[in-house]
């Protein structure tokens, strides 16, 4: 399909792709993806050169990616939230000579392909007619894979565990191994169908979504953002067997749960891209009957880490066991391992680790120390190595010297039966260093008080951590996967001050 470094069985007419009423065979695939890449060879890419990808969901994100990694370039896939400012940013850290981009993107931005390049200082690939006529007259004879399993293969842009945006790079074995460690801890299989509504360009998606069932001779479902109706009336018809979705989704889906909707094709259903509370993971299973699983991982390792077993012991509140390859565990601040139960930092070794950070060598050898992914989460490990992640180590909150983890207020506001979301932040409080602040949306048609949830909270939470602010919100700020954004709640609060 890609090359020998992706190298699948499943050519021929097996289904690799359905979008928008239409299908895609694994042949059909790998047929454009060789024509996608030996156009971007005719236009001048070479090995090393990197590709700025901004694209929807779509077959076409698919064949640029592999298009551009067997000729030997490194993509680059755009979040396509970002501002000007910040693709400019990507852009020229990254020294990118091409971008790839479909033509709805451009037009939303009212802007012309000259003012892009003139902007970016690169060639811009549109994704439009003329580029798909000009990719169907090509040859393919003389095309020849770059297939290096060493080299680099992309590069993601995250703030890591510290500090402004970096590219985390990936090689073509980070990912590759990453593809098949799920493929074994998720007991994938070949008739699954996959939805995946994860937007492509966030590595959850790439590997859960494409590079996993792509390596298991599955098919993907493919949809171009997470519209509740389409979703759900996809599920069913479709028969959707592995769903890949982040914690608001699934409060969404338990939406569907009420008015008696359930998805009884639906094997497995995986959250992960940020903590699951553990009343939606309870509910989920109770009321939808959805085989739920929680997963963890980040960027920097390509990214799943571990699941809680699909079959076997779940523990509830637990990001489960690492993934075959995949060794963890919990330390100190001077790099000591700690014992079951207490609290730490959790580090990360394996084939599916990034290479560093691009031209950032300080910050690759403080994340990547002695060999091992420091991720910034603080976490616990049990008698039996099951992990629980107890917060982001930056978001603790101290309150009178006393820590207090933002994830163990949520999980108790989430039990409160008003409540549909909640976000947990520190202020800063001159008496106690910090206090708690949290954001609250309730359930359509539903009415409450900060009286009426903290006496609920009282009974179970000590007096420290109980938020001295609560606000109501009518919605929480989250980014393209879902993932409420806790750092804008906190630019708010500043630009109040």
């Amino acid at each position: 399909m890609v090359g020998d470094i992706y190298k699948t069985n499943y050519i021929g007419d097996k289904i690799a792709l359905n979008f928008k009423g239409n299908s895609i065979t694994y042949g059909q695939m790998d047929q454009m993806v060789l024509a996608y890449g030996s156009y971007l060879k005719k236009v001048g890419l070479k090995v090393g050169d990197k590709v700025v990808l901004s694209c929807l969901n779509s077959p076409e994100f698919i064949y640029s990616y592999f298009g551009t990694v067997r000729n030997g370039g490194i993509i680059v896939p755009l979040n396509l939230l970002l501002t000007m400012e910040e693709i400019v940013y990507a852009v020229k850290d990254s020294e990118a000579k091409f971008m790839i981009m479909h033509p709805l993107i451009l037009q939303k931005a009212k802007l012309t392909k000259e003012a892009v390049e003139k902007a970016l200082g690169v060639t811009l690939i549109l994704l439009d007619e003329a580029f798909h006529q000009a990719v169907s007259e090509v040859s393919t004879e003389e095309f020849e894979d770059v297939s290096d399993e060493n080299a680099i293969s992309t590069f993601l842009y995250t703030s890591g565990t510290t500090g402004k945006q970096k590219a985390a790079m990936l090689t073509h074995k980070n990912l590759v191994v990453n593809a098949e460690q799920c493929y074994l801890g998720l007991h994938a299989k070949q008739d699954d169908i996959y939805m995946c509504v994860l937007p492509m360009f966030h590595v959850f998606a790439f590997t859960a979504c494409i590079l996993l069932p792509l390596y298991s001779g599955a098919t993907i479902t493919i949809l171009e953002s997470f519209q509740p109706k389409e979703v759900i009336e996809t599920l069913l018809k479709d028969e959707i067997t592995v769903f890949m979705g982040v914690p608001s989704m699934y409060v969404v889906l338990l939406e569907a749960g009420k008015k008696n909707i359930f998805f009884p094709k639906l094997r497995l259903a995986v959250s992960g891209g940020a903590a699951l509370p553990v009343e939606i993971y309870r509910q989920a299973r109770e009321i939808m009957k959805l085989p739920i699983v929680e997963g963890y991982g980040l960027t920097e390792a390509s990214p799943a880490v571990s699941f809680n077993p699909p079959e076997g012991v779940q523990k509830e509140g637990s990001i489960g066991l690492p993934l075959s390859g995949v060794e963890c565990k919990i330390i100190d601040e001077n790099e000591n391992e700690l014992p079951a139960e207490v609290v730490g930092e959790l580090a990360v070794r394996g084939d599916n680790v990034m290479l560093g950070y691009y031209n950032q060598p300080e910050a690759t050898i403080s994340t990547l120390l002695n060999g091992w992914l420091h991720t910034g989460d603080l976490a616990k490990m049990d008698e039996d190595g099951y992990i629980y992640i107890v917060d982001r180590k930056k978001d603790m909150i101290i309150v009178a010297g006393l820590n207090v983890y933002p994830r163990e207020v949520e999980e108790v506001i989430y039990q409160f039966p008003k409540v549909k979301e909640a976000a947990v932040i520190g202020l800063a409080d001159k008496l106690r260093g910090e206090s708690v602040k949290a954001y609250i949306v309730l359930k359509e048609g539903e009415e409450c008080n900060s009286k009426e949830l903290l006496l609920f909270m009282k009974e179970k939470l000590a007096s420290y951590k109980l938020p001295r602010h609560i606000e109501f919100v009518p919605s929480l700020p989250k980014n393209s996967t879902g993932k409420i954004m806790k750092r804008i709640l906190k630019e708010q609060l500043e630009a109040q001050k």
